[in-house]
């Protein structure tokens, strides 16, 4: 038999999930609590009921989209033998990801230039969010020894975020398959490792 939290659960996972998808597809000022009262079947008392504000219900969004992303990424890396091989097939499966027909960019970018208010709650996830991920980048790089991690992990954010700017602007035909390369290419060079360079044509 179904208790009354399992219920209330189901309700919240419910309402989280529409408004989610909406706020994704459409951007968070565009969609209003009747879209996601209309579209998650739910009456409006038991949306507020659940999230005081719709501020609160962007957060609580944003809060749950990023644990899906942890799991994300660290599942894709948790089969990597090393530190270095865990930075290249974090960048391999943004590569994958923002390629895909379901990427429709990065959810915590939308949140920050929507709210571009440092204090309003969807900023702060967001914020906290990426800086984060930056602290994951760097601890990888630490751990891997590689030369200026701090540096390395703040190139390799801006390509990260340029992979999800492209899955928007272009669609899953998007030049963020390149990615993967780019970013081995930044983490060789701060190992010291030399890349072999193309022959030059001659009197080139």
């Amino acid at each position: 038999m179904e208790t009354a939290a399992r219920r209330e659960r189901s309700t919240r996972d419910r309402i989280l999930d529409t408004a989610s998808a909406l706020f994704y597809r459409d951007g968070y000022h565009a969609v209003g609590i009747d879209t996601i009262v209309a579209a998650s079947g739910v009456a409006k008392m038991t949306l507020y009921r659940h999230f005081a504000s719709k501020d609160d219900l962007i957060a609580a969004c944003l809060e749950r989209s990023n644990s899906e992303y942890w799991d994300w990424l660290e599942g894709e890396i948790a089969a990597a033998g090393d530190p270095t091989a865990k930075l290249s097939a974090a960048f391999d499966a943004v590569g994958k990801l923002a390629t895909s027909a379901r990427c429709l960019g990065c959810t915590f970018q939308a949140a920050a230039s929507e709210f571009p208010d440092l204090e309003h709650p969807g900023h702060q996830v967001a914020l906290a969010h990426k800086r984060r991920v930056l602290e994951r980048l760097g601890g990888l790089a630490r751990a891997a020894q590689l030369r200026d991690p701090e540096s390395l992990a703040a190139q390799l954010l801006l390509l990260m975020d340029g992979a999800w700017v492209a899955a928007r602007m272009f669609g899953p035909r998007n030049h963020a398959r390149a990615v993967g390369d780019a970013a081995q290419a930044l983490i060789e060079a701060h190992a010291g490792v030399d890349r072999p360079r193309a022959m030059r044509p001659e009197g080139g």
